[in-house]
């Protein structure tokens, strides 16, 4: 999250020429410089692990202003939706000079480098020394927007990426692996960021606990559960640029309040089962909360054929039309969003009341929808946005428990594992890949 990091300085060195750096994350803002982990002294003096401003990853060592590693990817990494496993792996002994620095992504090596500046053999690098460890942010600016997850710091040894991830054996997906067996060394450490009171938390044994400063936050979306959450690639493709997206992805505001009507779907689409997802209204003139089947050709969203959409004046859009009217909204006010695929339904309620005759553990009332099958797309996205009029503020929570930076006040019942304000609907699941991969 924006102006969220972690940091701690240790008392002594470890080793300053073999390390190995493990870490996952999921980004939400692209096109912007953001750091992941570094090391740092000042602005001549840091070491850093960091998104450039055209999405590619830089592995950069600086020593009095001079550039000592410099490795920049020809890849860029752009996706929202997923978890990037990124392992850097240091030994300057090596007699290779292309084995002194390597980085490896979801466990395959990047080889491909805009920018290569390798350590000189044997060289000392800045990392296990008395500067800085901050996670989240450099020191200087770029602060991490997205979710991080296991960072690791081995202390003299440079390991594998199999140390800290394999392969499926069923989906050969790149997945998350606890490690085990690692000899940390004085300033290794292991943040899995299990405890919600204490995020700096070291589970290595070192005890080498970070400070937490800023407002961020515990998040069920891991590497192991990959939760939705708005697209920013996502825009109705005639106003990409109407409305930010913010706290992970979760927030969306609208900067239109004219004849643009931005909307944002979620990152997971689906075909088939029951799912459900809440929104609360910070700022309602405009606002309007749905499914949809892809971004809707004509304008705004509930313009589209296969869109229907609930607006705050309490009208139900659908193919541009008006087709029922239940209660309005306003700020403050939470959105409930049950889609039903099994049986071609959509319900949606205003604080906790089905609207439209809706009883979605019944299957009965709410709104008929064209059958997945028979869409242009095959698939639904839970979405919101603006419909126009206004700048509305929509802060979306597809099970992790938040409303933007503030917690749900008491989790209602049937979540299955996931955090919502109101009791989930029986038969109906979170967007995320074990509900998915379970019901989907």
């Amino acid at each position: 999250m924006a102006n969220s990091y972690l940091n701690k300085t240790f008392s002594g060195n470890g080793s300053t020429t073999k390390f190995t750096a493990s870490f996952w994350v999921k980004r939400s803002k692209i096109g912007a410089r953001q750091e992941v982990i570094a090391k740092w002294s000042s602005g001549s003096n840091n070491t850093t692990i960091r998104f450039l401003d055209d999405d590619t990853l830089a592995f950069v060592d600086y020593a009095s202003s001079t550039t000592v590693l410099g490795k920049t990817t020809n890849r860029k990494f752009r996706d929202t939706s997923a978890w990037y496993h990124i392992v850097c792996n240091i030994d300057t002994t090596q007699a290779s000079s292309d084995d002194r620095a390597k980085i490896y992504v979801n466990g395959v090596q990047e080889t491909s480098f805009a920018s290569n500046t390798v350590y000189s053999q044997n060289a000392s690098t800045n990392w296990n020394n008395t500067w800085s460890n901050q996670i989240g942010w450099s020191g200087n600016d770029g602060y991490f927007e997205g979710y991080i997850s296991h960072v690791a710091l081995v202390d003299g040894q440079a390991l594998a990426p199999t140390v800290f991830g394999e392969t499926d054996s069923t989906s050969g997906i790149w997945k998350f692996k606890s490690p085990s067996g690692v000899t940390w060394g004085t300033n290794g450490f292991h943040l899995k960021f299990e405890n919600s009171a204490a995020l700096g938390t070291d589970s290595s044994g070192n005890s080498n606990t970070f400070t937490v400063n800023g407002n961020g936050r515990q998040a069920l979306d891991t590497p192991s559960n990959v939760y939705a959450t708005a697209n920013p690639l996502h825009f109705n493709a005639t106003i990409p640029s109407a409305g930010t997206l913010s706290n992970g992805n979760l927030t969306f505001t609208s900067s239109q309040g004219g004849s643009a009507y931005p909307a944002m779907y979620s990152t997971m689409a689906v075909s088939q089962g029951k799912w459900y997802a809440e929104f609360k209204v910070t700022t309602s003139n405009s606002a309007i909360i749905g499914i949809g089947s892809g971004i809707p050709s004509g304008g705004f969203f509930g313009g589209g054929v296969y869109d229907y959409a609930y607006y705050y004046d309490g009208t139900f859009y659908n193919n541009g039309g008006n087709t029922g009217s239940q209660s309005s909204y306003t700020d403050g006010d939470i959105i409930s969003v049950a889609m039903d695929l099994d049986n071609n339904k959509v319900y949606v309620a205003k604080n906790n009341t089905w609207q439209h005759s809706g009883n979605p553990s019944a299957s009965s009332g709410g709104y008929t929808i064209t059958a997945p099958s028979s869409t242009n797309t095959g698939v639904y996205h839970i979405a919101y946005g603006d419909s126009g009029g206004g700048t509305p503020t929509i802060q979306g929570n597809f099970g992790n428990g938040y409303f933007g930076t503030t917690a749900i006040s008491s989790a209602g019942s049937n979540g299955n594992g996931s955090l919502f304000e109101y009791d989930v609907p029986s038969g109906y699941y979170a967007l995320n890949t074990k509900n998915i991969n379970t019901y989907g």
